[in-house]
């Protein structure tokens, strides 16, 4: 009996990255392609790369040389380097490593079946740029088995903050129309996903393809569609989040208690020549106005230290306003030059080892904000979402409303994943909370009300498979 064909793919970076790779990975197994968790199993392997921070291209080449080594036993396997860092390397890379069989850029990703039969032809193709019209089929998109379905609205980014890659990797903005996202979302609420995430580089500046609706008119009709548990949207930013936008919170109680926005510094100097366009006090007014929306609203955001020409007073700034806003987590890195980028041109360079002590520093201070709010969570009962199984036997693992990770002995009843189960928080750890459930039988977003902000809806099919 024939074997057959299987294809592995490494993921780094945002979950816009783990959404072109469940794409990349249906468009495989629509070819008779199957996953496997093996590499050295693979006729495919993807190395699906992120550019945003430094020494990016230095681990893309790194795990090339890692993979190319398996090509000397299986001839016949195809290496494809894809993401940020393809569409930054684009032929260098081709160049760079001979046995590297294709290049495909973050825009150019629906195109992956084709690419393949012109590499079987005999070409070694580059595919990168930003091309007018994309292929996005949504029925070939291979779904994680989890409870959450993300789903792409708009691409790219027009702004030009000075430290950022992005725009350079993923292009200009470019939004789908509304029409094509409720089905997309219509899709993924009769397989069975609970909880929908809308995905986006800046996603609060999705408008209507030659129309006039905007972010907050896309959510309102999202929310809107009968079987929608939960609903969360990532990536936004700070200073076009509008007053509709913010009231969202006071209208939709199935929009999570969540919201993750970068800030980048406490700094309004620093801000500047970051190019962010918003000071430290229209942040923390937004701030104010979401949580007056949504009191007890779940902030995290993005920080960047070591940023060129940071006095020590710019980054007591930062501290101070960690310390006033309390993030339930946040994401903090020291500076990272990236090629292209106008930071490079700013003078004030700070000492590595300068940075990594202000970055300790500031994980630090977070450390202690987030042990004290977890703490506060003991003794609540909160609903989560079950993801799946969690490392220790018997214990399941979900997140809650606010996004925290819950870890919870399964109990004598199933709590499939999508389940919905009530939990009692007994335990506070660094990053997470573990807790006992509260509840005989397990509440699946298929059935019953789950409480305020919940809607009833048909029995869930299967959740497809999930590639490796």
């Amino acid at each position: 009996m024939k074997r057959p064909r299987r294809f592995f793919v490494e993921t780094w970076g945002c979950q816009m990255n783990e959404l072109d790779s469940q794409r990349m990975s249906g468009q495989l197994m629509q070819e008779g392609i199957l996953p496997t968790r093996d590499v050295r199993e693979a006729d495919v392997i993807l190395l699906n790369s992120c550019s945003v921070r430094e020494k990016a291209e230095q681990k893309v080449y790194s795990r090339l040389g890692e993979y190319r080594r398996l090509k000397a036993d299986r001839p016949g396997l195809l290496l494809g380097l894809c993401g940020c860092v393809a569409q930054q390397e684009g032929e260098r890379a081709l160049a760079r490593v001979p046995e590297l069989d294709f290049v495909l850029g973050p825009a150019r990703v629906g195109e992956l079946a084709g690419l393949l039969a012109r590499r079987r032809a005999g070409e070694r193709v580059v595919a990168v740029g930003f091309p007018a019209e994309r292929r996005y089929d949504l029925d070939a998109i291979s779904r994680e088995g989890g409870p959450k379905g993300m789903v792409t609205v708009i691409e790219g980014c027009d702004r030009r903050c000075t430290f950022c890659i992005v725009p350079s990797t993923r292009g200009p903005e470019r939004c789908r129309p509304m029409a094509e996202v409720l089905a997309e979302v219509r899709h993924l609420l009769d397989y069975g996903f609970g909880e929908i995430e809308l995905l986006g580089q800046t996603v609060n500046h999705w408008r209507e393809p030659g129309g006039r609706a905007d972010f907050a008119d896309l959510v309102d009709a999202v929310a809107a569609l009968p079987g929608l548990a939960r609903l969360r949207f990532v990536t936004s930013y700070p200073r076009d989040f509008s007053p509709r936008m913010v009231d969202l919170y006071r209208r939709h109680p199935l929009l999570c208690d969540y919201l993750h926005l970068p800030v980048q510094s406490g700094s309004d100097r620093v801000l500047r020549r970051m190019g962010r366009g918003y000071t430290v006090a229209q942040y923390l007014e937004l701030i104010g106005a979401l949580r007056d929306a949504r009191p007890g609203l779940a902030l995290s955001s993005d920080f960047i230290v070591g940023f060129p020409g940071e006095s020590e007073a710019d980054f007591e700034a930062t501290l101070e306003l960690i310390s006033r806003v309390r993030f339930a987590s946040l994401f903090a890195f020291a500076y990272s030059p990236r090629p292209g980028t106008a930071a490079l041109r700013l003078d004030g360079e700070i000492a590595p080892a300068r940075a990594a002590e202000r970055l300790a520093r500031l994980l630090s201070l977070q450390d202690g904000i987030q042990a004290e709010l977890n703490a506060q969570l003991i003794g609540r009962e909160l609903e989560v979402l079950v993801g799946g199984w969690g490392k220790e036997p018997g214990a399941l693992t979900g997140r809650s409303s606010c996004h925290r990770i819950v870890h919870f002995r399964a109990g004598a009843s199933a709590a499939p994943v999508g389940s919905m189960v009530r939990v009692r928080i007994v335990e506070a750890l660094g990053h997470s909370l573990r807790g006992e459930r509260v509840d005989v039988g397990e509440h699946v977003l298929a059935g019953e009300s789950l409480g305020e902000g919940s809607v009833a809806r048909p029995a869930a099919r299967p959740l497809p498979l999930a590639p490796s």
